[in-house]
């Protein structure tokens, strides 16, 4: 289990943000838990001091190109990028930096996984360098998957067959539980849960993380099998729940 960092980008500003409140509207401004006055490449550097691997850059919606270019910079091989990535431009996230690429509206297509998108990307840039988005929020008694910034629901549901069938193309699965996340008011126990029972990739676990004793609870019902990331909690974010140098001392040195 371990610590994997974030960087969010909004508007070309480190932000965090509640995830249910993202649009497609430029004028419809989501809620925002935290902005920095640091820039992206400042996150980017601490995470390469503190040898924190395997975190992401996300870019929530358009403006964010030259701010996440320069976290890649910072730390070349060091963090994943998502947002906006397809099958004409994940090789040139690569070629800038990225250790891997985050993918999740492209590889869907009228609400279903678009099993030939996902091939062909696959094969151009090789599993390896492929991580797939699966971040969903309830529906009755199943967590569909989202897309389109957290707006558009899939009907592709979170289970275990459905994980083992997209583990042959990709790496890593990345996965927020929309409706908490930015909230910090307790994590999607049942969805942790259910991450639980399978073990066949490594998986990131986000949303509504707000203490130590959460953290544990992901370990205990997530069978120690989910990585996690936190993100309004954090001192580093604004947070007063959790210490950024804590979670470095306990998590960082340990395995998925």
């Amino acid at each position: 289990m371990r610590f994997r960092p974030c960087i969010d980008l909004h508007q070309g500003t480190v932000k965090q943000i509640v995830g249910a409140t993202l649009s497609d509207d430029v004028s419809q401004a989501p809620e925002t838990n935290f902005q920095a006055h640091k820039p992206s490449e400042w996150f980017a550097a601490r995470y390469r001091r503190d040898n924190l691997t395997g975190g992401h850059i996300i870019q929530l919606g358009p403006g964010n190109e030259k701010a996440a270019l320069a976290a890649l910079k910072a730390w070349p091989g060091g963090l994943q990028i998502g947002g906006g990535v397809h099958i004409d431009n994940a090789a040139q996230w690569l070629d800038a930096g990225a250790r891997a690429v985050i993918v999740t509206s492209w590889v869907f297509h009228d609400g279903a996984v678009d099993d030939a998108r996902l091939q062909s990307l696959s094969r151009k840039i090789g599993k390896q360098k492929l991580v797939l988005d699966l971040s969903c929020r309830r529906c009755g008694d199943q967590y569909l998957i989202v897309t389109d910034r957290w707006q558009t629901f899939t009907s592709e549901a979170i289970k275990p067959a459905l994980l083992d069938n997209l583990a042959r193309f990709c790496h890593e699965f990345l996965i927020h539980g929309v409706d908490v996340e930015g909230r910090c008011q307790g994590i999607e126990t049942d969805l942790v849960a259910l991450l639980g029972q399978w073990s066949g990739l490594p998986v990131t676990y986000a949303g509504g993380i707000q203490s130590l004793e959460d953290i544990a609870q992901i370990e205990a019902l997530g069978r120690g099998n989910l990585d996690f990331t936190v993100g309004s909690a954090l001192d580093l974010f604004g947070g007063t729940q959790l210490k950024y140098a804590d979670l470095v001392s306990r998590y960082a040195g340990q395995t998925s």
